[in-house]
């Protein structure tokens, strides 16, 4: 059985996401959810006390998506390139995955009343400890690279989400656009 629960788990994961992203977290409730899933209330509550912990799990799950991401680049590359496709994989990651990146960067999601933790800030700071690790590597400066670091995930955070909220806005071609974005958050190629 622990088969199904999980499965079942992954199914309110799915459909809250889904919900989330058309509705926005707070407009949507547990019963809302419960009812896309097919199940009643009570037994959404044997998976999650609340809509809210159904959020911090996917943000966690968000998080963990893009972080595999980046360490498969982290692995594969070193010095200003790797920097570079680090930076590519976090905009792919939220122009491919829109779900997910806004539940991550987007939702308001308070401190884990299970845990008595901030899980989902938690796996930001985690995954954003990638990038602040390839800054390192590049800046002598701890200082320096924590600062290169935020400003250009704050960069690159700004693009992936005007290019989702506005897409009927007349963007260049969105290959160039973000060639020539990463050109002036990390310098030309």
């Amino acid at each position: 059985m622990p088969g199904k629960a999980h499965d079942r788990r992954e199914q309110i994961l799915d459909e809250a996401q889904r919900l989330f992203l058309r509705h926005g977290l707070d407009a949507v409730t547990t019963r809302q959810i419960a009812q896309a899933v097919g199940i009643s209330q009570p037994s959404l509550y044997a998976h999650f006390p609340n809509r809210d912990a159904i959020a911090v799990e996917l943000c966690i799950r968000a998080f963990g998506i893009l972080e595999r991401r980046l360490r498969k680049v982290d692995a594969a590359m070193t010095g200003a390139a790797r920097l570079r496709e680090l930076c590519r994989a976090y905009i792919d990651f939220g122009l491919e995955e829109p779900a997910a990146y806004r539940v991550a960067f987007h939702a308001d999601i308070a401190m884990d009343e299970i845990s008595g933790k901030h899980r989902g800030l938690e796996a930001g700071l985690a995954t954003f400890s990638i990038l602040r690790s390839a800054f390192g590597e590049l800046l002598a400066d701890p200082a320096a690279a924590e600062l290169a670091a935020q400003t250009v995930w704050a960069g690159m955070h700004g693009l992936v989400s005007i290019l989702l909220t506005r897409p009927e806005f007349p963007f260049v071609e969105r290959t160039r656009l973000i060639s020539a974005h990463l050109d002036r958050l990390l310098g030309p190629a």
